[in-house]
């Protein structure tokens, strides 16, 4: 592996002058947060995308632990435009870019096969949001999402915050109201790699994984949810203890073939809805890195980097396929035309709020 860190301004290695530029009519820039122990978060507000976490492994040598860019060109041109983003108005998917709301039918831009993928081509992820820096450690977003907008009803204003704890937690809080009812499903894509970006970033398939979760959501084979909620007792999608990523995600199982991997919901086990709660822990066996994953919502989406093509990133690393793991806390997939999943309706006079913890350590 060659390496790719870099150190010219930041930890991190990146410039602000190659993340400012206008688009879209708004001035993109690159907002460093950093704590007391020496983490780094590098963001920018074109899609609010995290495009580096500086954490140090056992030996103290740090890294960064997400896949990302080192300019704005790249990352609005992306390969994988949802990488490290913010995703809204709707994060996953819903069948056929349709849903009924209040006797209406909403149709959405399709852009996954039959479907809408996290809130169509030009959702949240492509937005300049306005940002105000209100500390070393806290960024602040605004974006109003219009009434039409992907075909979403409603005007939804969005307020959300991104904190690095001296506790190594990155801590994202999401509001949004609307003056119409409508489904919000905000999350973040962020993609991990404990291990470190590198040229080429390595597999994830040595972690080990827990996910809080007796029960998961099969899928068909575009990826939409059967309407079952299944045990995974006995399945490849038992992480309810420490378990290697890659020990079961080629099993000859319909679900591992129809996500090509892991890229599933799982039912986090909560005693009360809207508690922030454990999710997942991940562990990175040869850095000892760690990542613990806290959420308010009722579910978070594993994905394993099934579809990553081995596209170039930050300081020339590489990110082939399965070099990265997604934890997204989120709804159910498909929630608009299931009716007894857990609702995303939002309505006028109401608040949406949802708050995810992802934090580091080592062990």
């Amino acid at each position: 592996m060659v390496n790719t860190n870099s150190n010219k301004e930041n930890l991190c290695g990146l410039s602000r002058a190659d993340f400012q530029k206008k688009v879209n009519g708004k001035q993109t820039d690159l907002f460093i947060l950093k704590n007391t122990k020496g983490v780094e978060i590098a963001v920018t507000n074109y899609g609010c995308a995290v495009v580096a976490i500086m954490v140090p492994d056992r030996n103290g040598k740090f890294a960064s632990v997400v896949l990302g860019h080192d300019t704005i060109d790249n990352v609005v041109n992306s390969p994988e435009p949802f990488l490290g983003t913010t995703i809204g108005r709707y994060g996953n998917r819903i069948a056929k870019g349709q849903f009924s709301l209040n006797n209406e039918t909403y149709s959405l831009t399709i852009n996954n096969g039959p479907n809408s993928l996290h809130g169509g081509p030009k959702g949240f992820h492509t937005a300049v949001w306005d940002i105000v820096k209100t500390s070393e450690s806290t960024l602040e977003f605004t974006y109003t999402s219009a009434d039409g907008e992907e075909g979403f009803p409603g005007n939804l204003v969005v307020n959300m915050t991104y904190t690095l704890t001296n506790d190594n937690e990155f801590v994202i809080k999401y509001k949004a109201t609307t003056d119409k009812s409508t489904v919000v499903n905000l999350t973040n894509h962020a993609f991990f790699n404990l291990a470190g970006i590198t040229n080429p970033s390595p597999e994830i398939c040595n972690n080990l994984l827990n996910i809080n979760a007796d029960f998961f959501i099969p899928i068909d084979d575009v990826s939409i949810p059967t309407g079952e909620i299944l045990k995974v007792k006995g399945t490849p999608f038992d992480f309810r203890e420490l378990a290697i990523v890659g020990e079961r995600i080629d099993d000859a199982d319909q679900q591992t073939l129809n996500g090509a991997g892991y890229d599933h919901s799982f039912v986090l086990n909560k005693q009360h809805a809207g508690d922030l709660t454990f999710a997942a822990r991940c562990v990175e066996p040869l850095s000892g890195r760690t990542l613990e994953v806290y959420t308010t919502e009722p579910a978070v989406q594993l994905y394993t980097g099934n579809w990553l093509n081995g596209f170039s990133g930050a300081h020339g690393a590489t990110f082939p396929r399965r070099s990265a793991i997604c934890f997204e806390t989120q709804h159910f997939p498909n929630t608009p035309n299931t009716s007894y999943f857990p609702s995303a309706e939002l309505k006028p006079g109401e608040e949406y709020n949802h708050t995810c913890v992802y934090k580091f350590g080592v062990e």
